[in-house]
C-alpha cells in the first residue's frame, strides 16, 4: 500500500480571493489564532463522514461540500465554499477524476494557498480494464481521458478506506502539529476493518452473486468480496453518458439469456434505465437501490460510511437470498 502524501500548499493569493477571505475574517466573532479549531474540509460525503469521525474524536470539525443526494462527478463548489476551502487546515479530494467538474476549484483553491490531499491515489486505485476505458468509444462515449485510467470508486472497498483513515489521521496531524490526530485515525481504521470482515462475511454466504450495475462504480465491490459484474448500463466510470439503443438491447438479451442476481442502481439517482431493464426481464431480476453516490441522510440507517456499506451488503443479501 502506498502511504506518500500529496500535499500542495502554494502562498500567493488573487487580490480578489484574498479581499473574500479578509471579510471573513473581520466577521468571525472575534476568534483569535489561539482558540482556532481545527478545520477539514471534505469533497464528497463518504471522504467526510471519515473525516469528521476523526476530527470529531481529536476535537476538530469538518466541513463536507456536497450533500447526499449529490453526484460527485456533477457537483461543483461554490465561491463561499471556495474560500472555506483556502481557509481549512486541509482539504480532502477523493481525485482520480472522481470531481470532475469542481476539479477547477479544487485547483483554484490550491493556488490560493489550500493544503489538499487526494486520498485515492494513495489507495493502490485499480485501473480500468481495456473494455471500460475504451468502451463505447465509436459512439462518442469515450470518457477514459476525462476520468482518468484508474478507477476512482475506492470507497466501495472499505479495506482501502481504512488504510486511508489511517492515512487521514496521519495528515491532518502533519497539517495542524496535533498528534491526537494520528491516533484518532487508528481507531476509525480499526472499526472500518471489522465493518469490511462483515461485509465479506455477508457476500460471501450468497456464493458469487452476478449483478448489473447502473455504472462502472463497482470494481472494487467486486475485487474485494467476490461478486461477478456481468454488465453495466451506462459506459464508463461517470453518470454523464448515454448509453446507445444497442447497448441496451445487449443488456436486455443478457438478462434473458443468462440471468443475473440483481440490477443494482443508486439510492439517491435511480437510474430509468436500470427500472426498464427490469420491466424487460418481468420482474425476474430484483432492482437494489444502494448508497453508492454518497452516504444516507442525517438520521437516516446509513448517515456514516460504515453504516452505508454495511447497509449496501444487507441490501444485497435480502434482494438475492
Amino acid at each position: 500500500m502506498q502511504t506518500s502524501r500529496k500535499r500542495v500548499l502554494r502562498l500567493a493569493a488573487p487580490a480578489a480571493l484574498l479581499g473574500l477571505l479578509l471579510t471573513s475574517c473581520t466577521t468571525d466573532s472575534g476568534a483569535s489564532s489561539e482558540d482556532a479549531t481545527v478545520t477539514v474540509v471534505a469533497t464528497t460525503t463518504q471522504m467526510g463522514s471519515l473525516s469528521e469521525q476523526i476530527t470529531d474524536c481529536a476535537g476538530g470539525v469538518t466541513q463536507v461540500l456536497m450533500s447526499p443526494s449529490d453526484d460527485p462527478h456533477q457537483f461543483d463548489a461554490s465561491s463561499a465554499q471556495m474560500v472555506d476551502m483556502v481557509q481549512a487546515d486541509l482539504v480532502v479530494a477523493n481525485g482520480l477524476g472522481l470531481e470532475s467538474a469542481m476539479q477547477g476549484s479544487i485547483d483554484n483553491a490550491s493556488a490560493d494557498g489550500a493544503e489538499v490531499l487526494e486520498l485515492g491515489p494513495q489507495l493502490d486505485p485499480l485501473p480500468f480494464s481495456a473494455d471500460e476505458e475504451h468502451d463505447h468509444g465509436e459512439a462518442g462515449h469515450d470518457h477514459s481521458h476525462e476520468h482518468g485510467v484508474h478507477d476512482a470508486h475506492v470507497w466501495m472497498d472499505v479495506a482501502r478506506m481504512a488504510d486511508g483513515a489511517a492515512l487521514l489521521g496521519e495528515e491532518i496531524a502533519a497539517a495542524t502539529g496535533d498528534e491526537s490526530y494520528v491516533s484518532c485515525g487508528t481507531e476509525v481504521a480499526e472499526e472500518l476493518r471489522d465493518v469490511d470482515a462483515e461485509i465479506a462475511e455477508t457476500i460471501e454466504e450468497l456464493g458469487t452473486p452476478r449483478l448489473v450495475t447502473d455504472h462502472a462504480a463497482y470494481n472494487y465491490f467486486a475485487d474485494r468480496y467476490g461478486v461477478d459484474i456481468s454488465g453495466v448500463v451506462v459506459p464508463g466510470g461517470s453518470t454523464d453518458a448515454e448509453p446507445s439503443s444497442q447497448d441496451l438491447a445487449q443488456l436486455s438479451q443478457l438478462l434473458n439469456d443468462q440471468g443475473a442476481d440483481a440490477l443494482v442502481t443508486s439510492k439517491a439517482n435511480t437510474n430509468r434505465l436500470v427500472t426498464a431493464l427490469a420491466d424487460e426481464a418481468n420482474g425476474a431480476v430484483p432492482v437494489v437501490e444502494l448508497y453508492e453516490n454518497g452516504v444516507g441522510e442525517a438520521g437516516s440507517d446509513a448517515e456514516t460510511y460504515q453504516d452505508a456499506m454495511l447497509y449496501n451488503a444487507k441490501a444485497l443479501a435480502d434482494a438475492i437470498n
